[in-house]
């Protein structure tokens, strides 16, 4: 792994941030176990709390290139790598990529619909789509990679970005609150199937709540509830030691396995049965 070092220029109050220890990283095609090496993921500090669920960080010294494939949140992320500073909104299609000799990615997470505050505009915009960061925030953001890169500590590096960020002057609203809890009971909650029924749940009407997640989350409730199912289901694959197939589907939420099974191997792109056989053990630490 890369080394770590203490950034130059910054005071060690900036440069604190709090691990966060957390296994739903939606990482595929491995089975339960330790944590993938060198990826860490830090809380921001407090008055970013409401926008922002954490910092990521990626770093891989490889003998041979392997490929890694993710099952996206319904996130915006900042991407900083190389030359590479951009704003990468919510995807709707999983992430694969060859990594290959030695590399290191930073990377900020948004909450749904904590990207809003942000912009001037609907965060839908940028979904399935990969932009550079200067085109959205301006001048400012410019070379925020290298500045950030330039710092091997994991801390410097992303007290940069909040230094950043801090310039946008982000201010919550109770559009922002609504969505932000709309979003969170609908990734906790499997008994929430339908639309309406989060729209009754939160006494908001269906077309309102559309609006909401059109402007503030980028994708709809509906997609929301299929994208958690799916979650959910790649992460008992990962645990499992046997699976009953359709009992699994009832689980969740799914009317029957056929409507499961054409859902995973929509997004995942091979049935779950294939994948649960191909899970592979997880890449040693």
């Amino acid at each position: 792994m890369l080394e770590r070092r203490r950034g130059a220029g910054l005071n060690k109050r900036d440069m604190s941030y709090r691990q966060k220890i957390d296994p739903h990283n939606g990482l595929l095609n491995f089975k339960a176990g330790t944590a993938l090496p060198g990826y860490w993921r830090y809380f921001p500090a407090a008055e970013f709390a409401p926008y922002i669920e954490h910092y990521w960080t990626v770093e891989w010294d490889l003998a041979e290139p392997a490929l890694r494939e993710t099952l996206p949140y319904p996130s915006a992320h900042i991407i900083l790598e190389g030359d590479v500073c951009a704003l990468s909104g919510v995807s709707t299609r999983k992430f694969s990529r060859m990594l290959a000799g030695r590399g290191r990615v930073l990377g900020v997470k948004f909450l749904p619909g904590g990207l809003r505050p942000f912009l001037t505009h609907a965060v839908s915009v940028y979904t399935d789509r990969v932009v550079p960061l200067p085109d959205v925030f301006g001048a400012a953001a410019r070379r925020l990679n290298t500045r950030a890169l330039a710092h091997a500590d994991h801390h410097a590096a992303f007290a940069v970005v909040e230094q950043f960020l801090r310039t946008l002057a982000p201010q919550p609203t109770a559009e922002l609150a609504q969505a932000t809890a709309i979003a969170a009971r609908i990734a906790s909650d499997r008994d929430l199937r339908q639309a309406e029924q989060v729209a009754a749940l939160f006494d908001i009407g269906l077309r309102r709540l559309q609006r909401l997640f059109g402007d503030y989350v980028g994708v709809s409730p509906k997609w929301l509830i299929r994208r958690y199912r799916l979650h959910e289901a790649a992460e008992r694959l990962a645990h499992a030691v046997r699976v009953d197939w359709a009992q699994a589907a009832l689980d969740l939420g799914y009317a029957d396995q056929a409507h499961f099974v054409r859902d995973f191997k929509r997004l995942i792109g091979k049935p779950p049965a294939e994948y649960f056989r191909a899970l592979a053990p997880m890449p040693p630490g």
